[in-house]
C-alpha cells in the first residue's frame, strides 16, 4: 500500500481547522484551489455517507474533485474517499487527524492507496493545500479582528 503523509501546525483551534473542511463557503477558498484557477462549484454534504464535489476551473478546463465521507468525528478525525475523475478512475482514502497543541493544533493528513507514480506529487499537493488552509484561516481571523476592532 502506498501512503502519502503530510503534517502541518495551525495557529487556530482544532474546531476551526476541522470545520474549514466541511463548510462549503470556507472550503471553496482553499480546498483544491489553485493560484490561477477559479472555483466554480463547491457542494459538501457533511455527513457520513454524504459526498463532496469541488470543481476548480484551470486554464479553461474544469477539474472535479469528489469523494464520500466515511467518518466524521469533530474536531479530531475526518475520513473520506477522494478522486479526480479527469485524471484517474481510482479513488483513494484520506484521513485527517487533528490534535490540540499549545498554540493551536497539529494536523496529520494520510492519503492511502496512492498509485506509486503519484506519491511525490500527492504529498506536494496536500502540503500546498494545508498551507492554503492556514492562509485562509489567518485571513479570516485578520478580517474578524478588523470588523470588531481587535476584540476577538
Amino acid at each position: 500500500m502506498n501512503v502519502a503523509r503530510v503534517t502541518h501546525h495551525f495557529n487556530a483551534s482544532p474546531e476551526r481547522v476541522f470545520d474549514a473542511w466541511l463548510d462549503p463557503k470556507t472550503a471553496g477558498k482553499w480546498l483544491f484551489a489553485t493560484p490561477t484557477g477559479q472555483m466554480v462549484r463547491v457542494e459538501i454534504d457533511a455527513r457520513v455517507g454524504g459526498r463532496f464535489v469541488i470543481v476548480d476551473r484551470r486554464n479553461g478546463e474544469d477539474v472535479e474533485h469528489t469523494g464520500e465521507y466515511l467518518e466524521i468525528d469533530r474536531p479530531r478525525r475526518l475520513v473520506f474517499t477522494f478522486g479526480v475523475p479527469k485524471y484517474s478512475p481510482l479513488f483513494t482514502k484520506v484521513t485527517i487527524e487533528i490534535e490540540p497543541a499549545a498554540s493551536g493544533c497539529d494536523l496529520t493528513l494520510t492519503n492511502e492507496d496512492v498509485p506509486v507514480e503519484y506519491l511525490a506529487s500527492n504529498e506536494k499537493g496536500w502540503s500546498g493545500i494545508l498551507v492554503g488552509l492556514a492562509e485562509s484561516l489567518a485571513r479570516h481571523w485578520a478580517m474578524a479582528q478588523c470588523r470588531d476592532g481587535g476584540r476577538s
